[in-house]
């Protein structure tokens, strides 16, 4: 079976249509899993909550859905991001909104625990770092855990002989072979890459060949970011677009 695993879509409709295709074009996937913050920051919450429930799909809540619709605080979002929080829940219906609210903070499926931001605390941990790293891989039971957050595609490995944690940066078409060691990936973001490289990240889980492999998918960002425009949306967040920050 075929999975494909996104992460921080961030109301991005363009780049969340050019990563769907690609994986079509790829031969396709049977269930999609979502590591959350399907909005927040850009234009089109209402249309990528719909365009993700066209697929078989689980998704577990980011920071920015629980926001978006008031189930946390976000007086520690800088202002911009405050803004488009705020914004992004004022677009959607009340289906859209219980949704969101419904939406799990971790799902364990087979080998794989899935959280938005780590483990330990999945709405606002950050893994950058092999120190957070290291102390993650004691809160979930499974040889592998699924992150977003960050919006950089990278992988932890925890040595099983030495205890030692890996950081590894994942490129276009990285393999990750299963079944060593333990193992945190990233598979970036999609609408709002964070590692230099404005074009969406995502990775497919081929559950017979035991591997994930990583992909970046260029889009129209002229347009996401016209949309932006069009809607008053901070300009900030919408240039930063272009330089994948």
């Amino acid at each position: 079976m075929r999975y494909a695993i996104i992460s921080d879509i961030h109301s991005n409709l363009t780049a969340f249509q050019a990563v769907l295709q690609d994986i079509e074009a790829r031969g396709g996937v049977q269930l999609i899993w979502c590591l959350g913050d399907i909005v927040g920051y850009g234009p089109d919450p209402g249309e990528c909550i719909a365009l993700l429930h066209k697929y078989d799909h689980i998704c577990v809540a980011g920071n920015h859905d629980l926001g978006a619709i008031g189930k946390i605080d976000i007086e520690d979002f800088n202002p911009e991001a405050a803004f488009a929080c705020r914004w992004n829940g004022e677009q959607l219906d009340a289906r859209e909104v219980e949704y969101l609210a419904d939406l799990p903070l971790t799902i364990v499926e087979g080998d794989f625990t899935l959280a938005h931001g780590s483990p330990r605390e999945p709405i606002w941990e950050y893994l950058v770092s092999t120190y957070s790293a290291k102390v993650s891989f004691d809160y979930f039971e499974t040889n592998l855990c699924l992150v977003g957050h960050s919006h950089v595609p990278l992988m932890f490995e925890l040595v099983e002989e030495s205890g030692e944690c890996l950081l590894h940066e994942l490129s276009h078409d990285a393999a990750i072979a299963l079944g060593g060691n333990r193992l945190i990936i990233n598979p970036g973001g999609v609408g709002q890459p964070r590692d230099g490289d404005p074009r969406a990240g995502y990775a497919i889980y081929d559950s017979e060949l035991q591997i994930i492999r990583h992909y970046r998918v260029p889009y129209d960002v002229a347009l996401t970011q016209q949309r932006m425009r069009e809607r008053g949306l901070p300009r900030r967040l919408a240039t930063r677009l272009s330089q994948g920050w």
